[in-house]
């Protein structure tokens, strides 16, 4: 554990003990997009508290949690090829009594990641479900984007289709949406998407690249110019992409 978490995990408890934490519980719970000092109090407390994790990618959730100074005995892979039985497993491990923390790779479960099947289960079988919120790609776009407050309406897509004509017409049916659009993308497919982006002209982007992390990087421009943009330096296709096409 680094020293500087060494404070933050009594301030966890501090900050969040005092609250109720029912058990047989599912929290569903947001993990930092990158940089690990935006995990909340109250996740640190509740990562501390509940009897087994359950996440996308175990071996990526413990090197988390062991970055904050949090030992785990009891992990569930629950991700997107075994979600059906793995929320099972949870929820049988919540009729046992037990609190079980749902994380995804980075971000809030169940926005374009593994979680919501889980989520769905463990309401169908009359269990609660607890958010704990934190960071998101998202709202971190949205809330840099240069618009106005009366523009503020948007739609979020998420991951456009894989496949070249599908995406092409899912960009088109977006050509006449007058709400701002979210985006999500791969750096393996950016290249990709920003060639089909560029059909749109004058339309203009923000381009959120590595959000939170050191080499953090954003930009607003024109679709067209996007492919030209990306080519500008070879950093540009790497890394996680949270896109916003303005209303």
């Amino acid at each position: 554990m680094s020293a500087s978490f060494a404070s933050a995990l009594a301030a966890a408890r501090d900050a969040a003990a005092a609250q109720q934490y029912p058990q047989g519980s599912l929290y569903v719970l947001a993990t930092p997009i990158g940089n690990l000092a935006d995990i909340t109090l109250r996740a640190l407390h509740v990562l501390q508290m509940v009897d087994a994790v359950a996440c996308e990618d175990t071996r990526h959730t413990q090197a988390l949690l062991r970055a904050y100074g949090i030992d785990k005995s009891a992990w569930l892979g629950v991700h997107r090829h075994n979600e059906a039985e793995g929320a099972q497993e949870v929820v049988r491990r919540l009729q046992l009594g037990q609190r079980v923390a749902y994380a995804s790779d980075a971000g809030t479960p169940g926005i374009s990641d593994p979680g919501a099947r889980v989520v769905a289960a463990v309401r169908a079988a009359g269990l609660p479900v607890v958010p704990v919120p934190g960071a998101s790609s998202v709202t971190a776009i949205l809330s840099v984007l240069p618009a106005q407050a009366e523009e503020s309406a948007f739609l979020f897509f998420g991951f456009l289709p894989a496949k070249g004509g599908e995406r092409q017409q899912a960009v088109e049916s977006l050509r006449q949406e007058v709400r701002a659009v979210v985006l999500l993308e791969a750096p393996h497919r950016i290249a990709a998407l920003a060639e089909t982006l560029a059909a749109l002209g004058e339309r203009e982007l923000t381009v959120g690249r590595e959000l939170t992390k050191q080499f953090e990087e954003i930009a607003t421009l024109r679709c067209a110019d996007f492919p030209a943009w990306l080519q500008g330096s070879p950093q540009r296709t790497r890394g996680e992409f949270a896109l916003v096409l303005h209303p």
